[in-house]
């Protein structure tokens, strides 16, 4: 059962969701998929970690072959190359490795190399087994990244994505069995919300809200939900005890009994909603 958690902007305590579920659950892995800033190590604390390189690839262009057609510009749909004079020129942090330059170039003066753009680290914490996307500094897109780790997520696992609804939250939940919406019971929440409700309709994924750092009932956010029929799986309590065991990088399920509670009361639930 891969289960992904997502929010439609960063604050809202999906990381913090996202660690301490893969704390109670078990035989599941934790897969860090917030490459542009991963922070879920800072609560798991893994050991014995490996890092290997992502690489991607950019075309490479033959100045002796290259006779200057611009077909390989046309091409490009991202706008990774334009023709500088008379020659191809490429911008690697855009470019998506899609190939497609070697394949238009009439005089086959187009070659690809590898680049490096990031790492996957693997590590265990107390029998978890922990991954972690990072994308370098100055890199465009970390969807390559988050692609090579959630190869990695094995058949059970709770992917941490990146804020947003964009295409590195999309790789992250294209696998998933389930999604997890943590949600600010403020405006702004609310309209994150709508975001990433938006996404996981078009997947075809289902999914339940997280409510996190509730103080009270917030209308418009329970009016959202009830008008789409989207479950209130849990409410966190805002609460300065659990703020301050993870402002620490502590597990809040190892440091409250009512967490660990919660916690595995959510796991149940959704458990439950996978299987029907």
């Amino acid at each position: 059962m891969k289960i992904a958690v997502l929010s439609g902007k960063g604050g809202t305590g999906k990381t913090f969701v996202s660690v301490n579920l893969a704390a109670v659950a078990a035989n599941t892995a934790y897969i860090d998929c917030d490459a542009e800033e991963p922070n879920g190590y800072l609560f798991l604390k893994p050991e014995e970690e490996q890092t290997e390189i992502v690489y991607t690839t950019v075309p490479v262009f033959d100045a002796h072959t290259c006779d200057g057609c611009r077909k390989c510009v046309d091409f490009c749909h991202f706008n990774a190359l334009a023709f500088v004079k008379g020659r191809p020129k490429v911008f690697p942090e855009i470019c998506h490795a899609c190939g497609g330059c070697t394949l238009v170039c009439p005089r086959g003066a187009v070659t690809e190399e590898k680049r490096a753009i990031g790492t996957v680290s693997q590590g265990v914490s107390n029998g978890i087994p922990i991954v972690t996307a990072a994308l370098n500094l100055g890199e465009a897109s970390a969807v390559p990244i988050i692609r090579a780790a959630v190869q990695k997520a094995g058949d059970n696992a709770v992917i941490d994505s990146s804020p947003g609804s964009g295409c590195p939250v999309t790789e992250s939940v294209s696998g998933a069995d389930y999604c997890l919406l943590v949600a600010e019971p403020t405006a702004f929440g609310l309209h994150n919300l709508r975001m990433v409700h938006e996404l996981v309709t078009l997947l075809h994924k289902p999914y339940g809200v997280i409510v996190n750092k509730s103080n009270g009932i917030y209308q418009p956010l329970e009016d959202y939900c009830g008008k789409n029929r989207i479950p209130i799986l849990l409410r966190i309590q805002y609460s300065k005890k659990i703020a301050k065991i993870s402002a620490g990088g502590a597990l809040a399920v190892n440091h409250s009994a009512e967490m660990r509670r919660l916690f595995e009361i959510l796991w149940e639930t959704t458990s439950q909603q996978v299987e029907q």
